[in-house]
């Protein structure tokens, strides 16, 4: 027998809910309950999880409170008769409530086959004034016995479980369900989705339109693809005021257009501005707050703003055509000095990225983008520049279940693909992956003149390809288009979050990524080599992204191949630096056997004679 106590009353929290909101740096309150109902095999358990794992990837508090998770302690003393399937159900409302209350979306999967008892919980929310959305995970009985994940409908046709709710105990199918999915009709991501709009209609989150099958942020595209308000924006353009970019400026239309920079919705204003200068992230009203610490912006004369400036909207043009129309543009005054400092830790005139920088307009212009078409450079190399989105349907093509990236402005040598392939091997052996995917993506954007240039690079990666260096059916090699700054520990972090809009879980780090030597010409580098790894491994706002340091790899002279450098044996490595390897190429030196695939070596050896004699050399 059960008692009751009587000598109890309810104590009000001294902490309100927009203190616990607050806290959090949110300003709604998200806490709710999402019930979960329906027969064993359904899938309640996989959407649960599920859901949470999207929710809490993106900064959003979510916890499951799940049927057999309850039953091995909360609830291990009750069975499975009416009674205790009422008692499991109403503790779990009051637990459910509780975690609602702390300002969590709380999950709950449980049969809780009859409707008195979820319309009991319902009622607790509500009288609490938290919100509670029953979701009705509907499967027919067949295909939940044919699915039978636990071998209990076996157990349970066999005799061997009384009380098995579907064959002999009735399931209440909720009467009017705030959702229903049919697990039978749709994937566990479509089902998902659909409860990401619930509660985005119900405004719990933000607008979600579409979730990004590797886990990441979705691309937000800038681009028009209604052909009606096409028609209709170039209409209007030809009566704008027009704004000729530079091929630099062109180059961050397309980052933001293709939706590597998501969220951003075109050229920063100054408050995205001044949050990425100063905390190195977008902040919003909502709980997502992404990594974004390099300021990506349009600048102006003064005589251009003052001819610009009183426009609702700028035509954008490039080689005197019109590629993008910029909506309700705001004004702001260039502080250079103060936005160098703060992205490159230096002002030194002679920083190739501080020079553009200083030589710039007095003013920036953020605002909306419209950009009417694909960016094609018509260099022979668009074909490698594919969109975020056109990344994940490749990378769903070749059946990828985890994506790992290399990025690299430099020719690949077999000390790359050492650490590339082990890097695979590890996702497969140690992490459990079937089809890790290399995602090969080296930069296409704006780099210093004595850097190789692109579509070298893009025929020497090709020939490691051909060569098997790298194995081809497992990797796919594509153009990111972002400029290159020269930010070190700064901009590294914009590569890697560009990466995990791309669909990329892991992240190879090498040394001093987006480094160079001191502009002073001290022969010192400017960023410490190890910082990019380091900061990156701590960095905010990259949610669920897995940071794989660079080991030191080296040519072992006894060995005659690239391996991972041993201290122990120290002498018996030879380093070849960048600086090396194109002094050797320029000179028509062979390097040593084992250290690049021959045809991708001649063609870094054809560029640098070409160079050579280019230059009368």
């Amino acid at each position: 027998m059960m008692y009751k106590a009587s000598n109890v009353s309810c104590q009000s929290s001294y902490v309100s809910r927009a203190q616990r909101t607050a806290v959090v740096g949110m300003k709604q309150f998200r806490g709710c309950t999402l019930w979960l109902t329906g027969l064993s095999g359904a899938g309640k358990s996989t959407i649960a999880f599920s859901l949470e794992q999207f929710l809490v990837a993106r900064g959003i508090s979510a916890y499951v409170l799940d049927g057999d998770n309850i039953r091995t302690g909360l609830n291990k003393n009750l069975g499975f008769s009416a009674e205790d399937r009422e008692e499991n159900i109403r503790r779990i409302g009051e637990v459910a409530k509780l975690f609602a209350d702390a300002n969590n979306i709380c999950i709950t999967s449980f049969i809780s086959p009859y409707s008195k008892d979820r319309d009991a919980n319902r009622a607790l929310h509500e009288e609490a004034g938290l919100r509670f959305f029953e979701i009705f995970i509907s499967s027919p009985l067949e295909v939940c016995e044919q699915r039978d994940v636990k071998g209990l409908y076996k157990k349970a046709r066999a005799g061997e479980i009384k009380d098995f709710t579907g064959l002999t105990s009735a399931y209440e199918s909720p009467a009017k369900p705030d959702l229903v999915l049919h697990t039978d009709k749709h994937t566990v991501q479509e089902c998902v989705q659909q409860c990401l709009e619930m509660l985005a209609n119900a405004k719990v989150i933000p607008s979600i339109q579409e979730t990004n099958p590797f886990g990441g942020p979705m691309p937000r595209e800038l681009f028009i693809n209604d052909l009606q308000r096409l028609k209709a924006v170039y209409e209007e353009a030809a009566q704008l005021p027009q704004y000729e970019l530079t091929r630099l400026d062109t180059e961050w239309v397309q980052v933001l257009a293709e939706g590597w920079a998501t969220p951003l919705s075109g050229f920063m204003r100054e408050q995205e501005y001044l949050q990425v200068l100063h905390f190195g992230q977008l902040l919003s009203d909502d709980a997502m707050v992404p990594n974004c610490t390099v300021p990506i912006v349009l600048a102006v004369t003064s005589e251009q703003k003052e001819s610009l400036e009183q426009a609702k909207a700028i035509g954008l043009t490039y080689q005197n055509k019109l590629i993008a129309v910029l909506r309700s543009p705001e004004f702001y005054l260039h502080r250079k000095e103060e936005r160098c400092c703060r992205t490159f830790g230096t002002c030194h005139p002679d920083h190739p990225s501080i020079k553009t920088i200083m030589s710039s307009g007095d003013w920036l212009v953020g605002g909306d983008l419209e950009v009417l078409e694909r960016i094609r450079w018509n260099d022979g190399l668009d074909q490698y520049r594919l969109t975020p989105l056109e990344l994940h349907d490749k990378l769903i093509q070749m059946k990828a279940d985890c994506v790992f990236a290399f990025q690299l402005r430099n020719p690949v040598h077999n000390g790359h693909a050492l650490l590339m392939t082990e890097t695979r091997r590890q996702l497969l052996e140690e992490h459990g992956f079937q089809n890790p995917v290399l995602l090969l993506h080296p930069l296409g954007g704006w780099t210093k003149p004595d850097d190789v240039p692109l579509d070298v690079r893009i025929m020497q990666h090709a020939a490691c390809l051909e060569a098997g260096i790298l194995d081809p059916k497992t990797t796919l090699m594509a153009i990111f288009p972002s400029p290159m700054l020269y930010a070190g520990p700064r901009e590294v972090q914009w590569h890697a979050r560009t990466r995990l809009i791309a669909g990329v879980q892991y992240y190879i780090v090498g040394r001093d990524p987006a480094g160079l030597p001191h502009p002073n010409n001290s022969g010192e580098d400017l960023y410490d080599p190890t910082h990019g790894a380091r900061v990156l491994s701590m960095a905010p706002g990259l949610p669920n992204l897995h940071i794989i340091p660079f080991r030191v790899a080296a040519y072992d002279q006894k060995a005659g191949k690239v391996d991972f450098f041993d201290p122990k044996r120290a002498s018996d490595f030879l380093f070849i630096s960048g600086t090396k390897m194109r002094a050797m190429a320029r000179n028509g030196q062979q390097p040593p056997a084992g250290y690049m695939a021959s045809a991708a070596w001649d063609v870094l050896a054809n560029y640098y004679r070409k160079v050579s004699i280019k230059n009368g050399h």
